[in-house]
């Protein structure tokens, strides 16, 4: 599966994202896309890549110039460490400083109908107005939550202006370019510290950014800086499918989207594009090939937006496996361990009888978790086990999606777990339901059993 991978081990902006997409792209392809980007808004802004050097790694950073003016940092900067985001103080919550007038300044506040109407007649594909228009309602969602206010009357200070448009329509260009079939990154480091903003002093990650990026592994640090703007969070929320360690995957290209501010650590963000050493499961209906299938509509402001990539494409789920020999339990005690376990939530827990040092007969107790749960698991292992340590496993796993039916039989109502996914179907009558009814109606357990598997099969 053709898999782009974001590493997100010093945030992620706007600008960083589409330097180090922008590197991905061959060469004979690179102008083209800049041709796109630069003819958007004829006269007013204008994109231009240049290498730059951050701890000896070189990469691509994105220089935008506005009227004529190249962008500068703005006035208001963080109050402890600078500003990560290379060449957006718009990208900071509420900021914006050109060396322009005071009309220029003004015409930066848009509001999101406004937004909206300049991204649809931009002259790019409507795939790609959509997913912009759908990174700027994440974005204008969070705003509206974070100021209490409705999304209509939300204008975008920094995010609402030409260069962080142009960030946005250029990453929904590059991915459309580069036609990823997946999209996965690492939980991303937002930074720590504070910033000053037209609001006045917000803490880092700033309440925008944490509203969007909900539900996402983050993490802080020693750098005080804001590391991840709303742009970066919103570009990612939208396009990600799952965030994750690296998982094994075979690299053909990286890209490096370099910052402008000095960090003890390479201030760059970098993406791996290649293919999953893991092989795909193969699906008997056609899945869409390219990133240029119409994605799903714009939602209204309670719903959350669903993940073009998720909807089409059943991307691998990352668990941990615990495991553990044991040959001083009794058999007794190694049923409660495993029952204990089980109940507290594990998505599996099995036993396997092995022979240990001297062949003494003994047993490997396996647990499956969320990685997020590998240390509650361990704990109740070492202290209901003999176990004095414990074996961690990272693995990959594709999964059907699962729903459950109360179906209506001549036998009672039987709950069915339906089971779906790459094309593949299956049916399976709840053993319980199927057990007391064939034990209420003294029927055998297979009457029952295919009884349920008839009419789930008539209703479907």
């Amino acid at each position: 599966m053709k898999t782009l991978y974001i590493e997100c081990n010093m945030g992620a902006a706007g600008d960083m994202l589409l330097g180090a997409l922008y590197e991905l792209l061959p060469d004979m392809e690179k102008d083209s896309f800049l041709q796109t980007m630069n003819g958007l808004f004829p006269g007013q802004i204008m994109l231009t890549p240049s290498p730059a050097e951050k701890c000896g790694i070189w990469g691509t950073k994105m220089n935008v110039v506005i009227l004529g003016q190249e962008e500068t940092p703005g006035k208001d900067m963080p109050l402890s460490g600078k500003h990560a985001d290379s060449n957006h103080p718009l990208e900071q919550e509420h900021v914006h400083s050109h060396p322009h007038t005071e009309e220029h300044t003004h015409h930066l506040h848009t509001s999101y109908p406004e937004l909206l109407a300049k991204i649809d007649h931009l002259s790019v594909s409507e795939p790609v107005k959509e997913h912009a228009k759908a990174v700027y309602t994440l974005i204008g969602n969070a705003e509206s939550l974070a100021h209490n206010t409705d999304i209509s009357q939300i204008h975008f200070h920094e995010v609402g202006s030409l260069d962080a448009l142009m960030d946005v329509v250029g990453c929904c260009l590059l991915l459309e370019l580069l036609n990823p079939e997946q999209i996965i990154a690492s939980p991303i480091h937002v930074g720590s510290g504070s910033v000053r903003c037209a609001h006045g002093i917000l803490p880092v990650p700033t309440p925008a950014t944490t509203e969007i990026l909900r539900d996402v592994p983050i993490y802080s640090g020693t750098i005080e800086a804001e590391l991840c703007t709303p742009t970066g969070a919103a570009i990612l929320k939208h396009f990600v499918s799952q965030f994750t360690p690296m998982p094994p995957m075979t690299v053909e290209r990286t890209g490096y989207g370099m910052g402008t501010k000095d960090f003890s650590s390479a201030n760059c963000l970098r993406v791996f594009l290649g293919a999953l050493s893991i092989l795909p499961v193969p699906s008997s209906r056609q899945l869409p090939s390219t990133y240029s299938s119409q994605p799903p509509k714009l939602p209204r402001q309670e719903e959350t937006y669903p993940d073009y990539y998720a909807e089409h494409f059943h991307s691998l789920d990352q668990i941990l496996e615990l495991s553990c020999n044991l040959d001083d339990m009794t058999p007794e005690a190694v049923a409660y361990a495993v029952t204990l376990l089980r109940e507290a939530g594990a998505l599996d827990v099995y036993t396997t009888s092995i022979y240990m040092k001297k062949n003494r007969p003994g047993t490997l107790l396996t647990v499956l978790c969320n990685p997020q749960e590998e240390s509650r698991f361990s704990r109740l292992i070492l202290t209901h086990t003999a176990t004095r340590g414990i074996r961690i496993q990272p693995c990959y796993r594709r999964t059907l999606d699962a729903q459950f039916r109360k179906i209506s039989t001549v036998y009672g109502e039987i709950i069915v777990k339906i089971s779906t996914g790459y094309g593949i179907h299956k049916i399976k009558p709840e053993y319980e339901d199927v057990a007391t009814a064939a034990k209420q109606c003294k029927v055998p357990f297979q009457t029952v059993y295919e009884a349920a598997l008839e009419a789930c099969r008539k209703k479907l």
